[in-house]
């Protein structure tokens, strides 16, 4: 029988097998040793690798992402832990103005194999300041690769490229998927970065994911397949670069594309999948994008509204009904 783990035991893991490979793997960050800021994603580092190789930072962001840069440039490969994407504002000018082009800036001389592990940490009332989700704004940034993975298996896969590529990496999760669970291999394996992933085959429709969208949209094509809808949905897995070869494809064989992202709607990474479509397959669309977002409002704090602001399953089962009328798909007797 396949052993299951958790999205969080996952990440454990693969911290353990990364650390105990390679001497210069550290962690640093707030909270790194706290289940209140990290799960359960670092459970037992600290007892195997000592305060040298984890390190628990002051609050601090700016000042703890220059040493993580610093370390990388020594031969370190630093983990950067921020618990709360949302802080990450404060650590914008050591990501973006210096280490994101200073590969390019010395000419290709020198490397920057660091990771931004960023945490999306919201919901539970936790308001504008914290739960916000910031993909589409690094996406925008020349030189940050950036992966979201949506499962167990990619939560290991992806980190473990993550850590050994020699570009900073901004490696995203969710909270939310925290208790997932599916069968890991304990082998230390690599999930490519750059490569999309078919979750589910289907010719009427195609559905474009990322992260928790991700599960809500399988959720969706549930419901849909009753009412005699086949979608396709595609797990984005890494956001730059993106595997647009794969995307254009499904688009090309199904016309209809509804596109689900946990941030905001404007210059967001839906918007960004939307326009790349839009000039490469144009020809191909039976019926204009729809996307599924944040709205352009900052996070509420009760928790009613809360339920109205995040988008689930029944907005893109909605989204995709308006794609796919009776006429255009064929319906289950």
């Amino acid at each position: 029988m396949k052993r299951k783990l958790t999205y969080a035991e996952a990440i454990n893991e693969a911290l353990h097998q990364l650390m105990q490979k390679d001497k210069n793997v550290i962690v640093i960050g707030q909270g790194v040793t706290s289940p209140w800021y990290v799960g359960a994603t670092t459970v037992g580092l600290l007892d195997k690798f000592g305060e040298k190789r984890i390190i628990d930072t002051p609050v601090s962001e700016s000042a703890i992402t220059g040493v993580a840069g610093g370390c990388s440039l020594t031969g370190a490969r630093p983990i950067l832990v921020h618990p709360r994407m949302d802080f990450m504002y404060y650590a914008f000018d050591q990501i973006i103005n210096h280490m994101a082009g200073w590969h390019f800036m010395f000419g290709g001389k020198v490397n920057m194999p660091v990771v931004f592990w960023a945490i999306i940490n919201r919901g539970g009332e936790q308001a504008a300041q914290h739960s916000q989700a910031l993909q589409g704004l690094f996406m925008h940034i020349p030189g940050l690769k950036l992966v979201m993975p949506s499962t167990a298996y990619d939560a290991k896969g992806l980190l473990v490229s993550a850590v050994e590529d020699n570009s900073p990496v901004m490696y995203i999760d969710d909270r939310w998927l925290y208790s997932q669970k599916e069968h890991v291999p304990e082998d230390l394996y690599r999930v490519s970065i750059g490569k999309s992933q078919i979750r589910r085959k289907g010719k009427d429709l195609t559905i474009i994911a990322s992260s928790y969208m991700t599960l809500k949209a399988l959720e969706a094509c549930e419901v849909l397949e009753n009412e005699g809808i086949e979608a396709e949905v595609i797990d984005l897995r890494s956001i730059k670069p993106l595997d647009t070869e794969t995307l254009c494809k499904s688009v090309k064989k199904t016309g209809r594309l509804v596109i689900a992202d946990g941030g905001w709607r404007t210059c967001g990474l839906a918007a960004e999948i939307s326009a790349q479509i839009s000039e490469k397959v144009f020809n191909y669309l039976k019926k204009p994008i729809v996307r599924v977002t944040l709205p352009d409002a900052p996070a509420p704090a009760s928790s009613a509204l809360e339920r109205a602001y995040y988008p689930t399953e029944k907005n893109i089962i909605k989204a995709a009904k308006s794609l796919c009328n009776k006429n255009s798909v064929r319906r289950k007797k």
